[in-house]
């Protein structure tokens, strides 16, 4: 077992280093958080303490942490990994090793919610907006709540079949809960998504994970669907895929290459149908393209789509032909 000065040492060294080991891009003290669907810089470090926190999805911790959070391993793999990458020679000792309690998610505690999934008139606005509107106005006021509430107008057969649900909570915040499944159809994780997110109320986070959630890889069912000779699009976030498969193009989102495993890659690929081509329309900024970039070393044939000027992703494309 690992000695207690071994993990001191370990904890101790530079967590912006740990944190460029595994592959997180840091800029002033500050980096795309790596644990959920991140767009902009939420994840901070804090050399005098030596720890992390995203104030979006409420990861913290140190060095070790990271590691274990980031590579899905346990507190001993976490650390023999951590010392491999940085060269610190590990003692062992004869005491047993007690590791901390864990939480790993269960499957059956949160299936019931996407049986008969619902949603509330806040998630029926953020998705939808099925007002019945004047056309000789519906340009202007679609551009302004796009603009001011990010409503989608996505295909109600698209939320059905990604079994989107919702909820109003306690303190009367709404929630958007999106599943993720496996291959098989299987539960993996759940992201919740704060419809009544805003700056001003930072206490309140804008995602959160159920403890244990595998959320790599989002709607990878729809591969099963795929014929030979079609499309696969890889998508940065839930939003874009709804949006891509409101086109009516099959897609899955992947919002970390960090995140990804050989093993996710594997699957993936011994999947689809001959003939299959993977096609991307990267986000119209620097983590969009370096975002394609890190994909395109896994998949190398993945295909770059540029989108029209003024667009900043593909759901402000998809909004745009939509209403064009």
């Amino acid at each position: 077992m690992i000695d207690n000065q071994t993990i001191q040492r370990l904890r101790e060294l530079p967590i912006e280093e740990v944190a460029e080991r595994l592959g997180i891009k840091v800029s002033r003290h500050k980096a795309l958080c790596p644990f959920h669907d991140d767009t902009t810089p939420s994840l901070t470090f804090y050399q005098a303490k030596n720890t992390y926190h995203c104030f979006v999805c409420n990861a913290h911790g140190g060095t070790i942490d990271m590691v274990a959070y980031k590579m899905n391993m346990n507190f001993p793999s976490a650390c023999r990994w951590l010392a491999d990458e940085s060269n610190v020679i590990v003692t062992e000792t004869t005491k047993p090793f007690v590791p901390h309690p864990t939480t790993t998610f269960t499957p059956e505690r949160y299936a019931r919610y996407f049986e008969h999934p619902w949603l509330t008139d806040s998630a029926m606005r953020f998705l939808y907006d099925e007002r019945h509107l004047d056309p000789r106005v519906i340009r202007w006021v679609v551009w302004f709540e796009y603009n001011e509430k990010e409503e989608r107008h996505l295909d109600p057969r698209v939320i059905r079949w990604c079994k989107i649900n919702s909820y109003c909570d306690r303190n009367g915040i709404n929630w958007l809960q999106i599943p993720y499944f496996d291959i098989e159809g299987k539960l993996t994780g759940i992201q919740l998504r704060n419809l009544d997110y805003s700056k001003s109320t930072p206490n309140v986070p804008r995602f959160k994970f159920p403890r244990g959630s595998l959320c790599h890889i989002y709607n990878l069912p729809v591969i099963r669907m795929l014929k030979q000779g079609e499309q696969l699009f890889i998508t940065e976030g839930c939003s874009d895929c709804w949006s891509m498969l409101s086109a009516g193009r099959k897609a899955i989102a992947i919002p970390s290459a960090t995140l990804l495993k050989e093993e996710d890659v594997d699957t993936i690929m011994r999947h689809l149908p001959p003939d299959t081509s993977i096609h991307m329309y990267p986000d119209q900024d620097a983590p969009g393209e370096r975002l394609f970039l890190e994909l395109k070393e896994k998949f190398p044939d993945l295909v770059h789509h540029q989108l029209p000027e003024g667009c900043k992703d593909f759901s402000d494309y998809y909004l745009r032909k939509k209403w064009k």
